[in-house]
């Protein structure tokens, strides 16, 4: 097919957000983008377990403050599983360039949000971003 889709590197994404509207409103515009949500959670040991359970995430979307703890952690154990971390928050935390592929200040806008993964994905593959986002920090080591 001449204009067919490219197909995605990050399709499989594990949200970890305690706040409900935007994880609720980021998990709905996701799935609309055509991504595939393998779970969202709200504490850090509910998203260490998905990490070490799950199959095939291809990326993590994480807040810092979460009612049991930091998302640091979270980040922590899915850069020792290999998995590419993107901090949604808003203020990127002392340390974030270790375990993270990026930091999305928020507030943020969808368009923004999708950018950001694509710039993501772009690294992973090798290639420059072409345009990164608002409020968008990318660390060059995307896992």
């Amino acid at each position: 097919m001449l204009f067919g889709k490219k197909k995605r590197r990050i399709c499989r994404l594990l949200i970890v957000e305690d706040e409900p509207l935007v994880a609720f409103d980021t998990e709905h515009f996701l799935r609309e983008a055509e991504f595939e949500i393998v779970a969202t959670v709200d504490r850090v040991a509910t998203a260490v377990e998905v990490i070490r359970t799950a199959e095939d995430i291809d990326l993590v979307l994480v807040d810092i403050s979460l009612a049991d703890g930091s998302g640091l952690d979270v980040a922590h154990e899915a850069h020792g599983a290999g998995i590419p971390v993107l901090f949604v928050t808003g203020a990127c935390p002392e340390g974030a360039r270790d375990v993270a592929a990026g930091c999305l200040s928020k507030p943020y806008a969808q368009r923004d949000l999708l950018a950001a993964i694509a710039a993501i994905e772009a690294v992973i593959e090798g290639k420059k971003p072409k345009k990164l986002p608002n409020g968008f920090s990318l660390f060059e080591k995307a896992a």
